[in-house]
């Protein structure tokens, strides 16, 4: 039988205080990294291989001494004893039950797509299955999804192609060598009510879409108080049964979240296909706590200044833990895949 990989987690230890006032103190990072390795897959197929390593991190919630990590992951190498067939997965949980649903999320969306007898002749129908499949056996499970969720991140390389199965605000992203830059492509993009489309959406199912300030009076409902991009806006757009408080969702897209989906949430995932070239350096899967303060183009600059994706993971969460910490006064948690995309040429 072939060798087949699999990685799975749902969070590490917490901070303690004491780490975090010396991060706060010093902008030392290396105490934040748990769980760093390196791996490695072969696409046989294409002649390359990939070189990998995830990383995450609980926030920093000195309200919450208690809180667990809420995000999840998942990587499993040889899907279906294919060696050319490997799946990357980022799963980020929120409200009371949302560690426990991105645990579950991360255990079944990639069992599903395994079982899948149509996943090699159709991987979007597949993807478009599980994500469904899955969102129904949470409903079913004994998790109360009713105001918690998770989103999902996935990317499942077959050959030179990648698919990327977006459900949420957490992202994937690719670098593209161009000269002597390196070029950051979203691979994904976020399901927010700064979509256009995705507010217009959630409005016509029900949702009225209003800042916090909005729907509590001491801003006008009627106009639009925020822009176009998520980082200059401090109090963002969301999603609110009508003449009510709640949910208050940020996203317009999860898997869980029953009362949500009331109002237009839904577990269908967008799904890109990309076919590698050798500009291709590397890509990022990672929820949206890396994104908050940076963008796609800083996440991928950072990464291209190391070799190995161990020293860029923990580049990327010490600068990610610096920002939430000038920003605000705790941080989300943080997870982080970065995958190394190693001698694939065109012949």
């Amino acid at each position: 039988m072939p060798c087949v990989r699999e990685i799975c987690c749902s969070g590490f230890s917490p901070l303690s205080d004491e780490d975090t006032q010396d991060f706060r103190a010093n902008g030392n990072h290396h105490h934040l990294l748990t769980g760093s390795s390196l791996q490695s897959a072969s696409v046989p197929s294409h002649h390359f291989h990939l070189e990998y390593s995830v990383v995450t991190q609980r926030g920093y919630y000195p309200e919450s001494p208690d809180k667990e990590n809420q995000d999840s992951f998942c990587i499993r190498t040889q899907i279906q004893g294919n060696p050319n067939l490997h799946f990357f997965g980022v799963f980020d949980g929120h409200g009371h039950f949302g560690n426990q649903c991105s645990k579950f999320v991360s255990d079944r969306l990639v069992e599903i797509l395994s079982n899948d007898p149509t996943l090699l002749d159709d991987p979007i129908k597949a993807y478009n299955s599980a994500c469904l499949t899955t969102n129904s056996e949470l409903r079913n499970s004994e998790i109360n999804d009713s105001m918690s969720g998770t989103t999902a991140i996935t990317v499942l390389v077959y050959g030179d192609t990648l698919f990327v199965a977006n459900v949420g605000d957490s992202r994937a992203v690719i670098a593209l060598k161009s000269g002597n830059s390196v070029i950051a492509e979203d691979l994904s993009y976020d399901h927010t009510p700064f979509r256009n489309d995705e507010s217009e959406r959630v409005k016509l199912c029900g949702a009225r879409v209003l800042s916090l300030a909005q729907v509590y009076g001491s801003e006008d409902p009627d106009i639009r108080t925020w822009g176009d991009e998520e980082s200059e806006c401090h109090d963002p757009p969301r999603l609110w049964v009508q003449n009510e408080h709640y949910p208050g969702t940020a996203f317009t897209r999860s898997l869980g979240d029953s009362i949500a989906e009331e109002i237009g949430v839904i577990a269908v995932p967008e799904v890109s296909m990309v076919r590698l070239t050798p500009d291709d350096l590397f890509f990022v899967v990672a929820s949206d706590g890396v994104f908050q303060f940076l963008s796609s183009q800083d996440v991928v600059g950072m990464v291209a200044r190391y070799r190995d994706p161990r020293d860029a993971c923990a580049a990327i969460i010490g600068e990610s833990y610096r920002l939430w910490l000038e920003h605000e006064n705790e941080t989300d948690d943080i997870t982080i895949i970065i995958v190394h995309i190693k001698d694939l040429s065109n012949v």
